[in-house]
């Protein structure tokens, strides 16, 4: 597939408009998970992060918009994404179009302060596909998750942190995948609203940590028991992370 045309992409404001980003008007289209990624890295001016499947380069620049300053790499399998992620980070983000199992040489001899990733989520095993590339791509799994988390680990510097959003019920996967030295774990479930079950979960872990596991509170996203009329009523931690580009801190 060739690069998009600009009839078919939008440009829109993340963090209350201190960024904008060309994406697709039709297929996949980041949204408050890369943003809730981003959020919850705890990175400082000078430090580089890796992103593995980076898309349009909405979480690692969501991040930059937070910590100025960071050294940023992506890596994207879809030359088209690819090129939209370069043109949305410009000079501030290294984009490398490749497969995240098959990157080239010159990624895989760096080490990272911080590696995230958004895995996709679904098993095409057990799901069905879709026919939008770019939906198919985010969505179906078809680098199996355990690589995912084993690539990230081994792109991590000494002390680094590897960050991965990913449905609760593949939470037990993502555990097991964990190599020996990515110790230190933390696991924030979170959940549409009070007195629902956990929908999503950020995991967080460090290289050579060595901390007990942390399975912390449920955050909920949302207020009231119920979808009602006044848009999205996000509670506001989270719209200070969505509208202001705060950091999600746990």
């Amino acid at each position: 597939m060739s690069g998009y045309r600009d009839s078919e992409l939008t440009h829109d404001a993340f963090l209350g408009g201190q960024l904008h980003l060309f994406q697709p008007r039709h297929g996949y289209r980041a949204g408050v998970d890369a943003v809730l990624l981003a959020a919850c890295v705890q990175a400082e001016a000078g430090q580089s992060v890796l992103e593995l499947g980076c898309g349009v380069g909405a979480a690692i620049l969501c991040l930059n918009a937070r910590i100025p300053g960071l050294a940023l790499t992506g890596v994207e399998v879809l030359p088209q994404n690819a090129a939209l992620a370069r043109r949305n980070g410009g000079a501030a983000l290294e984009v490398v179009t490749a497969d995240l199992a098959d990157m080239p040489l010159h990624v895989r001899q760096r080490q990272f302060d911080h590696v995230l990733a958004n895995p996709p989520y679904f098993d095409r095993a057990a799901s069905v596909s879709s026919d939008d590339p770019t939906r198919e791509a985010a969505h179906g799994e078809h680098t199996p998750l355990h690589k995912w988390v084993k690539i990230a680990g081994k792109r991590l510097a000494p002390k680094g942190r590897a960050y991965f959003i990913h449905r609760a019920e593949r939470l037990p996967d993502l555990i097991r995948a964990l190599p020996a030295d990515l110790g230190s774990v933390e696991v924030l479930p979170l959940a549409p609203r009070k007195g629902r079950r956990a929908e999503l979960i950020i995991l967080r872990a460090r290289k050579n940590g060595r901390a007990a596991f942390r399975l912390l509170n449920t955050f909920v996203m949302h207020q009231g028991a119920a979808h009602g009329e006044d848009g999205d009523a996000y509670v506001p931690a989270l719209r200070a992370v969505l509208r202001d580009g705060a950091a999600l801190e746990f």
